[in-house]
């Protein structure tokens, strides 16, 4: 009588463990969703340089009263432009501050000249080190703030068409109506 090995059933063992993992996966309330451990933590500080005649985006702004946008965007970076007209709406309802990623400041100074400035503060971050310290993982990623300086919500991604109106809207709406 020939004897089978026990690991003949580590193949379809690894293959029900890889199933169930997926399947949970599948269940997450968001599965396009990218955590931030930033969220319901004090925003991190910015850095203190900005572009030549802009108003310097500051930590104590963070911390205003009121519910502000902190958005890091890039003149290279097409989804930033895509999602401009969308930045330049919203700061005619709250504050929308920026930071510009890892880009030339005449590049930088182009764009905002050329498409509108819609920011209310900026600061720099040519070499990427307040974005590390927020956790972004590329541009255009936006921040909800509260008026205590608190993250509330970080949108990976431009702010355009279904994803802005279902995912990012909704927390926008929700941060406003706690405020009151």
């Amino acid at each position: 009588m020939a004897r089978i090995s026990p690991l003949v059933a580590l193949p379809p063992l690894a293959f029900a463990a890889l199933a169930g993992m997926f399947l949970w996966g599948m269940g997450r309330d968001d599965p396009d969703a990218l955590p931030s451990t930033m969220v319901g933590r004090p925003a991190p500080a910015v850095s203190e340089t900005t572009l030549p005649g802009k108003t310097q985006l500051t930590h104590e702004m963070l911390q205003q009263p009121g519910v502000k946008l902190v958005n890091f965007w890039a003149s290279w970076c097409p989804p930033c432009r895509a999602e401009h007209p969308t930045l330049t709406e919203l700061s005619k309802q709250l504050p929308v501050y920026g930071i510009d990623l890892k880009d030339p400041e005449a590049n930088a100074m182009s764009f905002l000249t050329q498409d509108g400035d819609p920011f209310h503060a900026l600061a720099t971050d040519p070499k990427g080190r307040t974005a590390i310290e927020w956790g972004v993982t590329a541009p255009p990623e936006t921040f909800i703030i509260d008026g205590e300086g608190n993250v509330l919500f970080r949108f990976a991604g431009p702010m355009v068409r279904e994803d802005y109106t279902n995912r990012f809207l909704p927390q926008l709406e929700k941060a406003l109506a706690e405020e009151e």
